[in-house]
């Protein structure tokens, strides 16, 4: 459960602002933000999403800050009244959709900061995926840092040793004498450094980043998506709080995960799958060994199209720290525990009046700031470079 797990981890002050108020879209605004994102999502060419604890919500899995969080309520001694386990919980409607969007090449990339295995459990494949905080169902080797999928979550985070011996060899590779451990990070650990390579990657070449139930608060993951504004794509961030990051979205949605995205599909006219036992891993790793580690020729590949695209481009560049750590949390001047500083934050407006084109939708719509659209160039594949 998200209780035992936050119980796991090491003692640590700074998780960042807690109980943000939650706030939503008036209905009007919500359909026409959900037409600008499905037309976003159907003309840009490399589409990342970056996921949070917000899109597991609605499986009985309980958030961090959002008002009723693990870590909001902590502060009052209390805990949340709905927490399913971990092996009992379904990948949601957001888990099965963002599948089906990689399925149809609508989406390149998924970069989540959960360690609720739901991604895993809805068939996704590892190849389309970056855990930047680990997997409650995946062991990793000591040695050779392979991973395999368990069939239930582990008892322990934070990389202990479980004492059973790496099943490379069984799983077809060469065999290995190390021992497997967890594969959740605890807050001082440093970040897997394929999955963090692959993260920043992705990000720095796509055309749009898409944020979903997450407030950005934990660096680097928070910062992740800020890579593809600074090579010249969009960022749209669909949350039911305020985040660090609205005033550089293109579009900022404040309604629920599984709605938007719901919207979006019927728009695209995409039919939204259902959770299958046959293809979550989980059910068969208790009788295989089933290999979930990156290939690092994957890693290779993708380092050739970010230099490629990437290489001389002018940027602001911050530092990607490799360690999770939430010390850049601000959400304003001052003490981070004044709410009211939250309250009275000035988030954009992101739809402007404007024409519009085709289904009534019109891109100028999303209000890019002056100073970064002046300089967006289309090349002729349709990447947008400085």
């Amino acid at each position: 459960m998200s209780c035992n797990y936050a119980e796991g981890l090491s003692p640590y002050e700074h998780k960042g602002v807690l109980g943000i108020p939650e706030k939503f879209d008036p209905i009007e605004k919500f359909n026409k933000k959900c037409e600008i994102l499905a037309k976003l999502i159907n003309e840009s060419k490399h589409v990342v999403v970056h996921t949070g604890a917000g899109i597991s919500t609605s499986a009985g899995i309980p958030d961090f800050r959002g008002p009723n969080g693990v870590w909001t309520l902590e502060r009052e001694g209390k805990k949340p009244t709905t927490d399913v386990s971990f092996a009992d919980a379904k990948p949601t409607k957001t888990h099965m959709i963002l599948k089906k969007l990689v399925e149809c090449k609508k989406v390149q990339y998924i970069v989540s900061q959960n360690i609720d295995g739901l991604h895993l459990k809805s068939g996704l494949a590892r190849k389309y995926l970056a855990e930047l905080h680990g997997n409650m169902f995946v062991d990793e080797c000591t040695l050779c840092k392979r991973q395999f999928v368990r069939h239930r979550p582990a008892e322990t985070v934070g990389r202990k040793s479980s004492g059973a011996a790496c099943g490379a060899a069984l799983a077809g590779a060469r065999g290995c004498r190390g021992r497997r451990r967890d594969a959740v990070l605890d807050w001082d650990h440093a970040l897997p450094d394929d999955d963090l390579a692959m993260a920043d990657y992705h990000s720095s070449i796509a055309d749009l980043s898409l944020c979903l139930g997450t407030t950005l608060q934990i660096i680097p993951s928070g910062n992740l998506p800020l890579e593809t504004v600074k090579y010249g794509g969009k960022l749209v961030i669909c949350n039911l709080q305020a985040t660090k990051h609205d005033n550089k979205a293109d579009l900022v949605i404040n309604y629920y995960v599984d709605d938007v995205l719901e919207r979006v599909m019927n728009i695209l006219g995409i039919e939204i799958p259902t959770y299958n036992e046959s293809e979550d891993l989980t059910k068969h790793a208790e009788s295989a060994i089933i290999n979930w580690t990156i290939d690092r020729k994957d890693v290779l590949a993708l380092e050739k199209i970010y230099k490629a695209k990437c290489k001389g481009v002018k940027k602001k560049r911050n530092l990607i720290k490799n360690k999770r750590n939430s010390a850049d949390i601000s959400l304003g001047n001052g003490d981070a525990d004044d709410k009211t500083k939250v309250i009275k934050l000035e988030v954009k407006e992101e739809i402007a009046s404007g024409e519009t084109i085709n289904n009534g939708v019109n891109i100028d719509d999303l209000k890019l700031k002056s100073e970064v659209k002046s300089e967006l160039v289309t090349n002729g594949n349709g990447v947008q470079a400085n």
